[in-house]
């Protein structure tokens, strides 16, 4: 099911056929160097497996990125609870290598962010990022969102991004 779109990406809800769709992120240590540590396959499946069994949020979700011209596996977007707040709403994203540079990250998470607005009652929504990923950090200041703090989780330092409504 399609959750929303852009003009080079379709936004859609996780199957099990995306397992090694789904793998190919968590797997991939250049792309979860600023997001978590590397999963196993089984590590994946089973959070995969784990994604499926919960029922979507109202807020939002966990979702799989394609692009429309190929149909292609680019990535994944999530509307999920600020791990150490989960009272707070955080926008998240990743993307396979091969799609960097593309700017897809600003692509979508505007139209993350005007999905937000009209399907929900969110008033605010947060982005966390390591400091050392200057990248996304452009991507979100691009996409309208502003530094609200630095902070420290699990001995890492975060920028917590913020959009209000």
């Amino acid at each position: 099911m399609v959750i929303f779109q852009t003009e080079r990406l379709r936004v859609r809800t996780l199957t099990e056929e995306d397992a090694d769709n789904f793998y190919r992120l968590q797997g991939d240590p250049d792309v979860m160097r600023y997001i978590r540590p590397v999963k196993t396959r089984e590590e994946s499946d089973a959070a995969l497996r784990e994604v499926l069994a919960l029922p979507e949020p109202e807020t939002g979700g966990r979702w799989m990125i394609d692009e429309i011209a190929t149909g292609r596996f680019a990535g994944t977007f999530a509307i999920i609870p600020v791990p150490y707040d989960p009272l707070k709403i955080q926008l998240g994203y990743a993307f396979v290598p091969e799609c960097w540079g593309r700017g897809y990250a600003t692509e979508v998470t505007r139209a993350g962010l005007a999905y937000i607005r009209e399907h929900t009652t969110l008033t605010e929504i947060y982005a966390i990022t390591e400091t050392p990923n200057e990248a996304s950090q452009k991507v979100l200041l691009k996409a309208g969102f502003r530094f609200l703090e630095k902070r420290m989780e699990d001995g890492k330092e975060l920028q917590v991004f913020i959009v209000k409504r």
